[in-house]
């Protein structure tokens, strides 16, 4: 066999596909660069009755291998994606560091994002009624999960254990008080809402408010919590 084209055809499992010369190069160590990597391609390669290089690997799963090396820093799977392990398996085989070290951080876990406000009311009280008033995003969940999904607006100040990562705390919050940016970043690492629940409003008023708080706001205040799970 000759070198390797700009655009190669494979057959994995069973299944076709094409991918660029450069994609396939793309981590150095791995099974493919060093397959494709080379001045001519090895002859002991197998092709398929069409002239395609033949991979005997699983071919559902070989489509995240190339969505990974095509863009590492931004891959992540897919919501509901239940093939982790077998994937994980695969990565082994291609000998992507990446993609191993990318799998191990994305387990599957349980995070609950709750906030506590009041509505913020207008020149006329209850008929001009604004918008919600954030106080503070809580985060609750396993550590390290916490950590990898919120990054730098995550607030550990309140939490009094730096244990180890793997524990879990009720008392982290965000350093801001968007809470659709706070579903976003939960969105992009693959998790997904399962259930939420809310205290109402309307509930009682305390004598001893603190100054330039609204008596009537007060009554308003609600507590809201949204569970999100990745699996």
């Amino acid at each position: 066999m000759g070198s390797f084209p700009e655009v190669v055809e494979l057959n994995v499992g069973g299944t076709p596909y094409v991918a660029s010369l450069k994609t396939l190069l793309a981590e150095e160590g791995s099974w493919l660069q060093e397959t494709f990597g080379g001045v001519s391609a090895p002859s002991d390669l197998p092709v398929d009755s069409n002239g395609r290089i033949f991979i005997d690997r699983d071919g559902s799963l070989f489509r995240h291998v190339l969505d990974y090396l095509r863009d590492p820093a931004r891959y992540a799977l897919p919501v509901g994606f239940l093939e982790r392990d077998r994937l994980r398996k695969e990565a082994d085989f291609f000998r992507l560091a990446g993609l191993q070290e990318l799998l191990v951080k994305m387990a599957p876990g349980c995070i609950t994002v709750g906030y506590r406000g009041s509505f913020q009311f207008g020149r006329d009280g209850l008929a001009d009624v604004k918008f919600r008033k954030i106080t503070r995003l809580l985060v609750h969940g396993r550590v390290a999960l916490c950590r990898e999904v919120f990054g730098d607006t995550l607030n550990e100040s309140r939490d009094p254990d730096h244990g180890g990562s793997d524990r879990y705390t009720a008392r982290f919050f965000l350093k801001h008080v968007f809470i659709e940016q706070a579903f976003d970043m939960l969105q992009e690492q693959g998790f997904r809402l399962v259930g939420s629940c809310g205290s109402g409003t309307a509930g009682s008023v305390s004598e001893n408010l603190k100054p330039g708080v609204d008596t009537e706001e007060n009554r308003w205040n609600h507590y809201n919590e949204f569970v999100f799970v990745r699996d």
